[in-house]
């Protein structure tokens, strides 16, 4: 699959997310019940949401393998006070790595492979975060997409 990576100045995005840490590799079993609770929460606040897609967010740590803190989320329209674990916070902002991931997520590592590829060839270096726009479901998941950032220092 070829994956095209273009640098984009990108803007904070107003997100709704229950934080966690969770162990490279177990993402796929944390997402869900945390982004159950932000949309739980959404519906219970008319005006918050209108058309926003699910983002999650990644602080990557300094050590290969350590845990990652990861913002599980919804964009929304404004901010708002924190109840319980959802609260609200945004994307990071400036210059960043940008590709389409076309396909099932259980391949979305293809394309954190192939931007990380071109950030070596570039000689660029990771600002420690990334994160995920995911599309609409399709019913084909080969048609299904999903933008990847990655900030750059």
């Amino acid at each position: 699959m070829a994956v095209f990576i273009d640098v984009h100045v990108v803007s904070p995005r107003k997100l709704a997310v229950v934080r966690r840490t969770v162990a490279p590799g177990e993402v796929g079993s944390a997402w869900g019940p945390a982004v159950g609770q932000v949309w739980n929460f959404i519906r219970s606040q008319p005006g918050l949401w209108s058309n926003g897609h699910n983002i999650f967010v990644y602080h990557h740590a300094n050590e290969p393998g350590a845990p990652i803190l990861c913002e599980f989320g919804v964009e929304v329209t404004r901010t708002f006070e924190t109840a319980g674990e959802v609260y609200a916070t945004e994307t990071p902002s400036g210059e960043a790595a940008v590709a389409i991931h076309r396909g099932p997520y259980d391949r979305l590592n293809e394309t954190y492979n192939a931007i990380d590829e071109w950030m070596a060839a570039n000689r660029r270096e990771s600002a420690g975060h990334s994160w995920e726009i995911y599309g609409d479901p399709t019913p084909d998941p080969a048609q299904t997409e999903t933008t990847i950032v990655r900030l750059l220092k």
